[in-house]
């Protein structure tokens, strides 16, 4: 341990002196917070779900729900209950923890509800049907009361079987890789691939019940000698449930090199199930979900449109999906002939693209194709089985994560095979190659020069996918028959919206997490009021809007917004560097999840949702090298040479994490605990530098800003989480905020020489501004708005509420307290929520006015913008749709926060 310089600490108090007496100056302290949400409390929480209908056919949901300090002891238990009274079991555990231990937020995991649920203390109740977990056999055997899956430990076979009963309905639950070594354009590609299974490393049972079991199983792709593509997949079960969830992850670590038609190109990623069958095969049915609930609804053999009718009664029944009469009771013209009619044992509904799928049938391999239907967007639902019971299998965001389809293949025979393929082996091979040749910029000057003009910062080697991943969610349910149209219809929907159970916006507000007092709930109260809600409301309505007229979908894409747009073609600049996808620049993450705490809105969190899947995936490198570092916004998600902490940042997977206690970005976080280490392995300012620098374990060069917020981000959320790391994690946050606060000029200072091994920054001797515009715009704000809530640490808190004084301050305000000025700056706006933050909490009212000033009359969005879409027709665009043209995602991203901040901090205080 290295002690703080005495001097140093003697210089850092006399900073907060000054700046006290700054404050003092600049304005009154009498600035006082907008009137508070009634705290939380221990009262009861009425949860709800997002969506109507309930749970429906889904096997289960889990809620995190908030509570305020010191309420309740890390042992509490709770109980749920219907809107009738009747007792709802319920499995709960702890999330996070306050400082002092107490919960601040609690996992709930249901398999029943329609309506509104209510959260109480007490002791839950015990399902009917419990999930029991038994490890002692060679397989994992997990039952709900209803199904019971045999999960292997190693091989190939991931789901050993899954029964009913004594029926089994599907066995062999595996995954499918193939490869193709070569992808080139023309007519000169010989096309072949290979095939690689998924192989069982380590199974570990995360929970064993009463209401919730979860199983992981991780491994990678082989075949031979070769492993690749590791992936990493949980199944969820639910106590009563027929259905079982799946959590599909898969992490890219092939080669792929521009300019070469050689690599690893992926054909397709499937999973695949064997499902036994025992009926008559016109007793067998095939359902592949259309548009909407819309299903293709066939038998194995047909009995319906023949020259002779076998009767009404007997073509509804096949229809309906019921066991036929027997064949003797038929009119024996059809009985006699049973054995002319086809049987059609293969099917495929592929979706290529957002705006079309195709069906197809055959009776069996080696024969010929024919044409089964078609339409715009499937639902990724399948069915197949019999009266004796079959399989239910859906793939989330089935069209929107395009290209995908569904298999079925041998419904003839005793066995089918059903495989969800994530990536359709009917589309091109998955080419992931960087998009251009370098043209020339092989140095950091040239390179410097390429970003002066499209924005890009380009780099030999850096736009690479090696180590994103990217995340699929799957629904399989063992039914005891065929379901009825009813039921496959809720199927349906819950695979299209898998079911969520919230917490309502009263009590994230009133339990003071993610930010005391940074969000309150829309309020239309005064004209002005009212005006700023319904451009937040615009806003996100064009976001929405403009995925679907844009097509912002795609197995890699889906999730991410454009970041500028290019108002002299009518469309977002897809193809001009750093404009291209945003990757979470200047945080739309927080914007969108901040809009969704405040209203509760079902549309904002799926928005959010995807968003974070895709961020926490996609932009950040989980493998190699740059493995907890995010790429910059650019062409595409990894093109850009920017690495760096800022988009890696833990605080976009927080909100999710904390909403739907999700597993797998719970790993995303706790996988960042660490990446203080790969400051060693790049400098994310290595252009730019003016002095001689290299990397030393003990002299990190970090910003306060865009680095340190990231980093703080990881530690926090371990420490809250009670991680594996959380002791160390604790002493980083507790060791970086004590030693910012005692830099000559806290966090003005810009950077600090930071050493791995005792967690803290070298104190400068010198004071240095060092401010930049985007130091405060990755998180920064709302991360030290928790960590003063959370730290009693009076210096840091002085050095944080100054940089929030004098960003918008004058050169004049700025020099006089600084010695010089900060420069030339922008995104004023969105630092006006700094200057409103540091109101609040320091009573000045004359900060209070300036923060509502630059609001309404810096940069960013004014009043007098046009807050209007207009429209846009062919031979303009390429879809008709609207614009506007006005709007870009730095700064929606910027008013949004802003905007959200300032009504809750100082709403009672607008001009």
């Amino acid at each position: 341990m290295s002690p703080i310089p005495r001097r140093s600490l003697l210089k850092a108090a006399a900073v907060a002196g000054a700046a006290a007496q700054f404050g003092r100056a600049l304005g009154s302290r009498d600035a006082a917070a907008a009137p508070r949400a009634e705290s939380a409390g221990d009262d009861p929480v009425i949860l709800d779900w997002l969506e109507d209908g309930g749970l429906g056919a889904a096997p289960g949901s889990t809620v995190g729900v908030p509570w305020p300090k010191g309420v309740h002891r890390d042992d509490q238990t709770f109980a749920l209950s219907d809107a009738d009274g009747r007792a709802v079991p319920v499995q709960s555990w702890p999330l996070a923890y306050w400082p002092d231990g107490s919960l601040k937020w609690t996992a709930h995991a249901v398999s029943s509800g329609t309506g509104k649920l209510t959260l109480t203390t007490g002791a839950p109740a015990a399902p009917q049907k419990k999930v029991t977990v038994d490890r002692r056999g060679a397989t994992i055997d997990i039952s709900t009361g209803v199904i019971t899956a045999r999960i292997g430990r190693s091989g190939a076979t991931l789901v050993k079987s899954v029964t009913r009963g004594p029926t089994e309905i599907a066995r062999n639950g595996r995954l499918v890789l193939l490869r193709q070594p070569e992808s080139e354009d023309g007519d000169q590609t010989t096309v072949r691939t290979e095939r690689f299974d998924g192989a069982i490393d380590e199974v570990t049972v995360e929970q064993a019940g009463p209401v919730r079991a979860v199983v992981r199983v991780d491994g990678k792709h082989r075949k031979g000698h070769r492993s690749w593509l590791p992936f990493s997949i949980r199944l969820y079960f639910y106590a009563g449930a027929d259905s079982f969830r799946m959590v599909h992850t898969v992490t890219y670590d092939g080669q792929q090199e521009p300019g070469r038609a050689s690599g690893d190109f992926i054909r397709g990623i499937g999973v695949r199930f064997t499902v036994p069958l025992r009926d008559e095969s016109y007793d067998r049915h095939i359902r592949l979900g259309g548009e909407g609930t819309g299903m293709l609804r066939e038998a194995v053999k047909g009995i319906t449109g023949l020259r002779r009718d076998p009767g009404a009664a007997v073509q509804a029944a096949q229809f309906a999906g019921e066991k036929l009469p027997d064949p003797a009771t038929w009119d024996q013209r059809v009985t006699t002939r049973l054995q002319y009619i086809p049987e059609w044992g293969d099917y495929t509904l592929s979706q290529l693209s957002a705006d079309g799928f195709a069906l197809r049938k055959r009776t069996k391999k080696g024969y010929g194709w024919i044409g089964a239907g078609g339409g715009r967007r499937a639902s990724g639902f399948g069915y197949v089985g019999g009266v004796g019971g079959g399989l239910s299998f859906g793939l989330r965001d089935f069209w929107e994560k395009h290209p995908a389809q569904l298999d079925i293949r041998d419904a003839h025979t005793d066995a089918a095979e059903v495989t969800l393929w994530l990536w359709s082996p009917e589309a091109q091979p998955m080419d992931l190659r960087f998009y251009h040749d370098g043209m020339g910029q092989d140095t950091f000057p040239e390179q410097l020069e390429g970003l002066n003009i499209t924005y890009e910062d380009y780099e030999p080697g850096f736009g690479t996918p090696y180590g994103i991943a990217r995340t699929s969610e799957l629904l399989f349910w063992a039914n005891e028959s065929t379901p009825s149209a009813e039921k496959l219809a809720q199927q349906v929907e819950a695979v299209r919206v898998l079911p969520q159970l919230a917490a309502p916006p009263k009590q994230l507000i009133g339990a003071k997490v993610f930010g005391p007092g940074l969000f309150s709930a829309p309020d239309r109260s005064t004209p002005a009021k009212a005006k700023i809600e319904d451009h937040l409301d615009f806003l996100f309505t064009y976001y929405k809007d403009q995925v679907e007229m844009r097509r912002w979908y795609g197995f890699w894409d889906y999730g991410d917004i454009m970041h500028t747009y290019d108002t002299v073609r009518h469309q977002w600049r897809y193809d001009v560097g750093g404009y291209a996808w945003d990757n979470s620049e200047l945080s739309p993450d927080l914007w969108l999840w901040y809009a969704y705490l405040r209203s509760g809105r079902a549309d904002i969190f799926r928005f959010a949702e995807a968003m974070t899947r895709h961020t926490g995936e996609v932009d950040v490198y989980h493998l190699g090298k740059w493995a907890g570092l995010g790429t910059r916004h650019g062409v595409q998600h990894w093109a850009d040479s920017a690495k760096q902490q800022r988009i890696a940042n833990t605080t976009y997977r927080r909100y999710y994490y904390f909403l739907t206690a999700d597993e797998r970005v719970g790993d995303l976080m706790h996988a960042n605990v660490d990446s203080d280490e790969t400051f060693l392995v790049l400098d994310p300012i290595r252009k730019i530098r003016t002095e001689p620098y290299t990397p030393d374990r003990h002299a990190l060069s970090i910003g306060f800003g865009t680095d340190w917020s990231g980093l703080v981000s990881a530690w926090l959320t371990e420490w809250e989480r009670r991680g594996p790391k959380w002791e160390k994690a604790k002493a980083r946050v507790l060791s970086t905020m004590e030693t910012i606060a005692a830099q000559p000029n806290g966090f003005v200072q810009g950077t600090g020489l930071y050493d791995l091994d005792t967690g803290k920054f070298a104190i400068a001797e010198e004071p240095v501004v060092g401010v930049s515009h985007l130091s405060a715009v990755f998180g920064l704000n709302e991360l030290c708005a928790e960590l003063i809530d959370l730290v009693d640490m009076p210096a840091f808190d002085e050095a944080y509420y100054d940089y929030c004084r004098y960003f918008n301050a004058t050169k004049a305000e700025q020099a006089a307290r600084y010695g010089s000025n900060f420069g030339s700056l922008i995104l004023f706006q969105g630092h006006s929520r700094l200057d409103a933050y540091a109101a609040v909490q320091t009573g000045d009212d004359k900060l209070a006015d300036r923060a509502w000033d630059k609001f309404y009359r810096s940069d960013g969005y004014q009043e007098s913008a046009p807050w209007k879409t207009e429209k846009v027709t062919g031979p303009t665009a390429l879809v008709a749709g609207s614009e506007a043209a006005w709007v870009s995602t730095n700064d929606t991203a910027l008013y949004g926060l802003a905007a959200i901040e300032n009504l809750a901090l100082l709403g009672h205080r607008m001009p």
